[in-house]
């Protein structure tokens, strides 16, 4: 059967655009997930794994958390909070420790126990720490600046923390803990959070 030149030509193109289309599709998908995905990653939340033990029992080696972002632009970070931060030491590192002390207060480690004094406990008061399952001994302490935290691990006595490398500066949060995705039997919001009493 006789086929013009011209209809011939057409179908080609259509043909080459039928099979270069799942391509295109792919293309738009990974542009559009970029677009997506990296402000919320830079921004918002992201995830990461816990490395260590030094926050056990809260958290243990291999944990998938999502931590927030977003929440400490809008309101400074509380005492019991659960951040990821840049290490001072090294600010390619990220660490996950406990906020113990907030900016402006002293905190005085006699043996086990922690006492805190600001303006509002100018004598000071203990802290409760019902998480804390291995203790460690220490004698310091420690005056903290008007953009500085003291933070420390909840496995006290395998924990690198304020206590041997100094203060986190405000600027180095990353966030809190807001999800515990991973092993699936401890899925949780906000674990580990306590609220202390003083």
């Amino acid at each position: 059967m006789y086929e013009n030149k011209e209809e011939s030509v057409y179908k080609l193109k259509q043909e080459k655009i039928t099979k270069e289309h799942p391509f295109w599709e792919l293309l738009r998908f990974a542009v559009l997930a970029f677009l997506i995905i990296i402000p919320i990653r830079t921004f918002i939340a992201q995830p990461f794994i816990v490395s260590g033990s030094s926050m056990y029992p809260t958290f243990q080696d291999g944990n998938y958390l999502i931590v927030d972002q977003i929440s400490y632009r809008f309101e400074d970070p509380n005492r019991g909070d659960i951040i990821v931060f840049r290490f001072p030491k090294d600010k390619k590192k990220f660490f996950i420790k406990r906020i113990i002390g907030l900016p402006n207060e002293s905190i005085k480690i006699d043996g086990s126990k922690i006492t805190i004094m600001n303006d509002n406990h100018p004598d000071g008061f203990d802290l409760n720490e019902q998480y804390v399952k291995n203790l460690a001994f220490d004698n310091m302490t420690v005056v903290l600046g008007n953009d500085e935290f003291f933070v420390m691990g909840d496995n006290r006595s395998s924990s690198s923390d304020s206590r041997s490398w100094g203060n986190v500066k405000e600027n180095l949060i990353i966030g809190h803990v807001l999800l515990r995705l991973l092993p699936i039997n401890q899925i949780g919001i906000s674990p580990g959070e306590y609220e202390f009493v003083n």
